[in-house]
């Protein structure tokens, strides 16, 4: 079994970086965005690209087991989009993701948002070949699910604290929450933001921004 997993993950690596190489050639910052089921990465993520349309042309990935639900949802947006199912998979692999962007052709310089299948244990073991991995995570899943899923938030670069508009009505500490993370991973970069209210977006907007200047740059 060890030694199928090491194969697996192997052949992953490699066409996660032909993947990385794709992308960095074309100055595409692309970002995994990964969390459990309900945590609002489709609604955030249809705030942001309404949000900044005029600054950051975004293309968008959509993972899920079935139905093709959220590439609509993102579609209506504006915003390009592939839904890829997985069937029975957990999570997305360097493959699928290679096999959406020969569909999908992300224009130089854009944002492309990979949605990954929503679960806090697989998606974190398989690199796509994104610039950056960004973890949502909702204020009503707990302030301990950063301990009891610690590869997820410690494989992470940016931690997004979603639906914090629902604060007042929960009997939780986001600050108890943020500790967990950066227990988890001290390098970790939080957001606490609201796609309801807007609270915190700009802050994520302007970290979206920079990444994404950076990776023109460096095409």
């Amino acid at each position: 079994m060890i030694a199928l997993e090491t194969a697996v993950l192997s052949k992953n690596q490699a066409l996660a970086e032909r993947n990385r190489g794709w992308l960095a050639g074309r100055g595409v910052l692309a970002l995994n965005l990964m969390s459990s089921p309900g945590a609002g990465k489709t609604t955030l993520l249809e705030r942001s690209i309404r949000d900044l349309g005029r600054d950051l042309a975004i293309s968008v990935v959509e993972g899920d087991q079935a139905t093709t639900r959220d590439a609509e949802r993102i579609r209506a947006t504006g915003a390009p989009a592939i839904q890829i199912n997985t069937g029975t998979g957990c999570h997305l692999d360097a493959d699928m993701l290679a096999a959406a962007l020969v569909r999908l052709q992300p224009a130089p310089g854009t944002v492309l948002m990979i949605e990954n299948v929503g679960n806090l244990v697989c998606p974190a073991l398989f690199d796509l070949g994104e610039a950056a991995r960004v973890v949502i995570f909702s204020v009503t899943e707990g302030e301990d699910k950063p301990l009891k899923y610690p590869h997820m938030f410690r494989a992470a670069n940016v931690l997004l604290l979603s639906k914090t508009d629902l604060l007042p009505h929960l009997r939780v500490d986001l600050q108890r929450m943020i500790d967990s993370a950066l227990t988890v991973n001290p390098g970790l970069t939080i957001f606490p933001v609201s796609a309801y209210t807007g609270e915190g977006l700009s802050a994520w907007y302007g970290w979206l921004r920079d990444r994404a200047d950076v990776a023109r740059l460096a095409a």
